[in-house]
């Protein structure tokens, strides 16, 4: 007598956690970007994401494999060395919509790519930013990239003489409403900060500490899997309750802090370290520089305003996406054109 096999478990949209996967990965065995790959399929399933409205987004380097290994119903796009952000821009421009989610690499964004990642976050263009950041440009062969340690030494034994650029410090400086950095091998973390992620409007920047197990994860990296886990300091637990849970959730009293997103949805923080408030931005900053100062990773939601309008909310665009409308409706008639040459005169 045959027993039927029990049926995978499906979220709210009936989907399974299959419908989330995409192509097999071709990293290194190990890789931590590969960890982080887990967790968006995971957060996009119980975030109950619909595939087909998901834009991904990518560079150049390892990281821009990235987004072919999630959500193959989901667009993708790979442009060229550091321009991922402008194709995000555009996209989200013609499809207000749209998920959009940039995978980059700390070469990518923080070398190449800084005058678009400076824009893009200036802008608060939505999107979900993530820079895979291991500290090497691991697809050529493991130069230093701008975000390794001063101090941090390569398996040649190479040693690191430049300041490193910190994504995190950068965006709040710029402006950005929801900066966060996570550990790839932390998964419970990183897991509450991308469903968290799904829920913000604005530009979300999420630094992930991704080693590099083929040259970057020696004793002397700041950025191997035993440096980060010894001198990562988790600010604190996170919970994330999407807005049609809000109601059946009983959130307990104490030193848990809530912030609210517009759509109702709720990010619990319970704090570890001191008091640490994340909505205080200076604050954010000087915490963040003083912990480098000690050689630690802070872990965690780092600063968060949700309260900030997205680009597309700025630019009062329309609620159907521009890529459906119409030539007749996009296109100016020869009286509104010559309106507008009148008024140049």
């Amino acid at each position: 007598m045959s027993t039927a096999a029990p049926s995978a478990p499906t979220n709210r949209l009936g989907l399974t956690k299959q419908d989330y996967v995409g192509s097999k990965s071709t990293l290194c065995a190990g890789c931590g970007h590969d960890a982080i790959t887990t967790q968006i399929i995971n957060a996009a399933f119980e975030s109950g994401i619909e595939g087909y409205q998901v834009a991904k987004f990518s560079g150049i380097g390892c990281s821009s494999k990235t987004p072919a290994y999630f959500i193959n119903q989901g667009w993708g796009f790979n442009s060229v060395h550091g321009r991922m952000p402008a194709m995000a821009t555009g996209a989200c421009l013609a499809n207000k919509q749209l998920i959009n989610i940039g995978v980059s690499g700390d070469g990518d964004s923080m070398s190449i790519g800084t005058g678009q990642f400076v824009h893009a976050v200036r802008r608060n263009v939505p999107m979900i930013y993530i820079i895979e950041d291991n500290g090497v440009y691991g697809l050529t062969k493991g130069q230093f990239s701008a975000t390794a340690d001063k101090g941090s030494s390569l398996k040649s034994g190479a040693v690191n003489e430049l300041p490193p650029i910190d994504p995190c410090t950068l965006a709040i400086e710029l402006g950005c409403g929801f900066v966060a950095r996570c550990f790839s091998g932390n998964p419970k973390q990183l897991g509450a900060i991308l469903k968290s992620a799904f829920a913000y409007r604005g530009t979300v920047v999420l630094d992930i500490i991704s080693p590099c197990v083929t040259f970057n994860n020696h004793d002397a990296s700041t950025r191997s899997y035993k440096h980060v886990k010894d001198h990562d300091f988790p600010l604190h637990d996170l919970g994330f309750i999407q807005y049609s849970e809000v109601e059946d959730v009983d959130i307990a009293a104490g030193q848990t802090e809530l912030v609210t997103f517009p759509d109702g949805s709720k990010v619990a923080i319970k704090a570890i370290r001191e008091d640490y408030d994340p909505t205080d931005r200076w604050g954010a900053m000087r915490t963040i520089h003083e912990s480098m100062e000690k050689g630690e990773f802070l872990t965690g939601l780092l600063y968060i305003n949700p309260s900030q309008p997205p680009l597309t909310d700025l630019l009062d665009l329309v609620d159907e996406p521009l890529a459906t409308l119409p030539e007749s409706l996009l296109k100016p008639s020869r009286e509104v054109l010559a309106e507008i040459m009148a008024s140049l005169t």
